[in-house]
């Protein structure tokens, strides 16, 4: 089984960082390849780094189906760009980190808090909460004001800055705490320690759903919304 995992952003380090973490639950015959753009957002932290991040996750698609293909894809971003283009594009599973999270927690507690990086992408967070039916599961959103590439800095205070948010949740009453973003995923384990409630890393939870419905044989839909998208034919008049 080949599993794409699509970083949209353009950092190398961090691309790196989330392979090792999906890697750690993909278990035995499970291929993880981990692919960024080489041109787009340096971090995914506005709408507009969501556009240009939903463009790159389509780019890399379409070229892993030039050369055969994955079984699944999983895009490492928690605004789930360009997750509803790459349903159209694939009869495989294509699963979302913020999909995937929000999930598996509601498995794991009733109620879950989620803890993330800039409070600008709030406004995302909570869209994907209505769409994907967990509003009433979410106790709380919270940003650390953390900048995403922030959290490649081995040397700064990120992950105390993280656990104590998390904590406060816990006290708050939150049975479980999604990290909103990939490039928290090394964090996982430590922070699931230090708070004594589950803590869980979206890519570890994408990969773990994409390999389980590959192996269920359960793929995308193509009927109506995620059947393939029309081409377009470009006019050709006589003159």
């Amino acid at each position: 089984m080949r599993i794409t995992l699509i970083n949209p952003n353009t950092s190398r380090a961090m691309t790196d960082k989330i392979a090792v973490a999906a890697r750690e639950v993909a278990g035995p015959g499970v291929e993880v390849v981990a692919a960024h753009p080489t041109d787009g957002a340096a971090a995914i932290e506005s709408h507009l780094d969501e556009i240009t991040a939903a463009r790159s996750v389509v780019d890399i698609i379409e070229a892993d189906l030039a050369v055969g293909g994955s079984d699944a894809y999983v895009i490492a971003c928690f605004g789930d760009p360009g997750l509803d283009a790459a349903r159209e594009l694939v009869d495989v599973p294509v699963i979302g980190i913020a999909e995937a999270a929000m999930h598996v927690a509601t498995l794991s507690g009733r109620r879950f808090a989620v803890v993330t990086t800039l409070g600008r992408t709030l406004g995302r967070a909570r869209d994907l909460l209505a769409r994907y039916g967990m509003t009433s599961a979410c106790a709380s959103l919270v940003a650390s004001g953390i900048p995403v590439l922030d959290l490649e800095d081995t040397g700064s205070d990120a992950f105390e800055r993280i656990a104590a948010l998390c904590a406060a949740e816990v006290a708050g009453g939150a049975d479980v705490i999604v990290l909103g973003c990939a490039g928290m995923a090394d964090l996982c384990h430590a922070l699931t320690e230090r708070v004594g409630v589950p803590v869980v890393d979206g890519v570890g939870a994408a990969v773990g759903l994409a390999s389980a419905m590959v192996r269920m044989r359960v793929g995308t839909s193509k009927r109506e919304e995620y059947a393939a998208p029309p081409r377009r034919h470009e006019s050709v008049t006589s003159g």
